[in-house]
């Protein structure tokens, strides 16, 4: 039989087995030399990273925000802008369908020559976008051995940005395919599921971080190429005048250089904020996956 004198006794013990525990920190306190190499790296890309950036984007306001929003609203600039971005857009959806074809084929399939065909994937990873660029000149210029003419015009520099970013997609996309666990496949396709719902429904809900990372990663390369797109595009303005071009041309003009640093600098941020921001949107979508598991 409980007392009067036992009942706030009761209550203590009731209140401490209710209230919360704290979760245990998972983090560990660094030592002397994690703390050293951390300093280390965070030197490292400040120096390589952080300082280029602020240097340009402080650049770009020497003449203040009116300067800047002159420099990438005039006609020119917008052009270039819109036409590198949109392009960039493009590619990148088109990589996106492309690299899990691409992908799908390599992993899942067995033919001869795959081992080929995996090493000319990776050859725009590795040719200098110069190179490319005359390659592709040579094959899609005024003498095409194709017959196909495609300096000056925006196909052009589409086909080219398609070359370029080809291996993105095809890289992230990959590694997932073969991680895939193909009993649940196997089993909806012995319910009766078609191919295509089997993809629709179990393979591609699990593709689609890789496929937006990939994505990602060619728009932000696309929209900073200069090297492979610089002879075939012939820089005709407000046609196929791209916003790197742009950004060089503006670097070489020697009657106004400064007004002119400050332009091509604005424009440079303004690439750099695009990129920016496609980046933490990835990163978030990324972050909202995994926490669905």
């Amino acid at each position: 039989m409980t007392t009067v004198a036992d009942r706030p006794a009761a209550s203590t013990e009731g209140a401490r087995r209710a209230r919360p525990t704290r979760r245990p920190k998972t983090g560990q306190q660094l030592r002397s030399i994690s703390g050293l190499s951390l300093g280390v790296v965070v030197l490292w890309l400040t120096l390589l990273v952080l300082l280029p950036l602020i240097a340009v984007v402080g650049k770009s306001f020497d003449y203040g925000w009116s300067g800047f929003t002159a420099a990438v609203t005039n006609n020119e600039a917008a052009a270039a802008l819109r036409l590198t971005i949109g392009l960039s857009a493009i590619v990148a959806v088109v990589n996106a369908i492309m690299g899990v074809v691409v992908g799908w084929v390599l992993v899942r399939e067995r033919f001869p020559g795959a081992r080929v065909f995996e090493m000319v994937i990776d050859i725009p990873f590795a040719l200098p976008t110069v190179v490319a660029g005359v390659v592709m000149l040579y094959l899609y210029g005024g003498d095409s051995p194709v017959g196909i003419n495609l300096s000056g015009a925006r196909v052009g520099l589409f086909v080219v940005l398609l070359f370029v970013t080809l291996p993105f997609t095809v890289r992230t996309v990959q590694p997932v395919l073969l991680r895939l666990d193909r009993e649940a496949e196997q089993a909806a396709a012995s319910l009766g599921a078609s191919p295509v719902a089997v993809f629709r429904r179990i393979v591609l809900p699990q593709l689609l971080p890789a496929v937006a990372s990939g994505a990602t990663l060619a728009f932000a390369r696309a929209i900073g190429e200069y090297g492979s797109l610089v002879f075939i595009s012939g820089n005709i303005q407000f046609k196929t005048e791209i916003a790197s071009s742009l950004i060089y041309g503006k670097l070489q003009n020697n009657d106004t250089p400064q007004l002119a640093e400050q332009q091509a600098s604005a424009i440079a941020a303004l690439l750099l904020v695009v990129s920016a921001i496609v980046l933490v949107a990835l990163d978030l979508v990324q972050r909202r996956v995994a926490r669905r598991g």
